[in-house]
């Protein structure tokens, strides 16, 4: 057997600790999780070594394992470095790009770019994700995310600005008929409200204080959507009260489907940034996606 054969083994190993279970590490995989088994199996047959300790309910690293996983997770580190040193130096993206994107606004504003950039340079492919839950980049392997709002710790990823997406409180017509329409935020305490979720927590709302300050409001949770397509479609079918970005409604307000309320509380706005790990910033794919969006920005086109 030649001394690379268990690379595959190693790939497997590796995925496996960082999901958790076999049947994760063979759906990231795209093999089956008998596969992922055998592999982690010959894998411990030639350290002569187990790395898991298995039960019919968990799955859980032998400190054998844990030691192991640190050389692995270095070793594949280094690869991606040479990588990235090695391709520096071509002029167009190119190869597989790997990245997550946030449900709305990802769909709307960022993947219509993303296959326009494809088009225009046909050896880069694309693996997409559409997530609104927090996302470990390093340990589940994406190249480059987009992220809505304030950046958690953020060591070993490198974070750019993009843009900004301006919110507005609003509601359809027909709820505002039947329930009436708030002159103060304190009565929105009396309202139904449509509102996000992210990390199992409700989202705030951001206001304006007289004073000019912006503060952190916690509406009523009476529908939670972690997706922004469907909290949007709740407040059109008359649901509720919902802070939304102007981009996503900007059209049914102007057409009369909403209503702007709560005006001189509007103002918030939220950061809007690309994030990608340190060591893969170097690649020409990355650096040109993100200085296209950068560019389209500039132009007003992500507004």
């Amino acid at each position: 057997m030649r001394r690379t054969d268990h690379l595959g083994g190693i790939t497997a190993f590796v995925t496996t600790a960082q999901l958790g279970s076999f049947t994760a590490a063979a759906e990231r995989l795209g093999v089956t999780k008998s596969a992922v088994g055998k592999s982690v199996g010959r894998l411990e047959y030639r350290l002569g070594l187990k790395l898991f300790q298995r039960s019919t309910r968990s799955l859980s690293l032998t400190p054998d394992g844990e030691v192991f996983l640190i050389s692995c997770q270095s070793a594949i580190e280094i690869l991606e470095q040479a990588e990235a040193a090695l391709t520096s130096h071509i002029a167009y993206p190119a190869g597989r790009l790997r990245i997550d994107l946030p449900a709305a606004f990802g769909r709307q504003r960022i993947l219509p770019n993303l296959l326009k950039i494809t088009r225009d340079y046909p050896e880069l492919t694309l693996t997409v994700s559409f997530c609104e839950r927090y996302v470990d980049l390093i340990e589940e392997g994406i190249d480059l995310a987009i992220r809505i709002g304030e950046l958690a710790d953020s060591s070993g990823l490198v974070a750019r600005r993009l843009t900004t997406q301006k919110l507005v409180i609003c509601a359809s017509p027909d709820y505002l008929h039947y329930s009436g329409e708030p002159n103060t935020p304190d009565e929105l305490s009396q309202h139904r409200c449509v509102v996000g979720f992210r990390r199992d927590q409700p989202v705030s709302w951001l206001l304006k204080e007289k004073n000019g300050e912006m503060k952190r409001y916690t509406p009523p949770e009476t529908y939670e959507f972690a997706d922004g397509d469907a909290m949007l479609a709740a407040v059109l079918a008359g649901c509720g009260f919902s802070q939304l970005p102007l981009w996503m409604v900007g059209k049914y307000l102007e057409s009369g489907e909403l209503k702007e309320v709560l005006q001189g509380h509007s103002g918030g706005e939220v950061l809007i940034s690309a994030l990608w790990p340190k060591n893969r910033q170097l690649l020409p794919k990355i650096r040109h996606v993100v200085d296209t969006l950068v560019e389209m920005e500039e132009n007003g086109l992500l507004d």
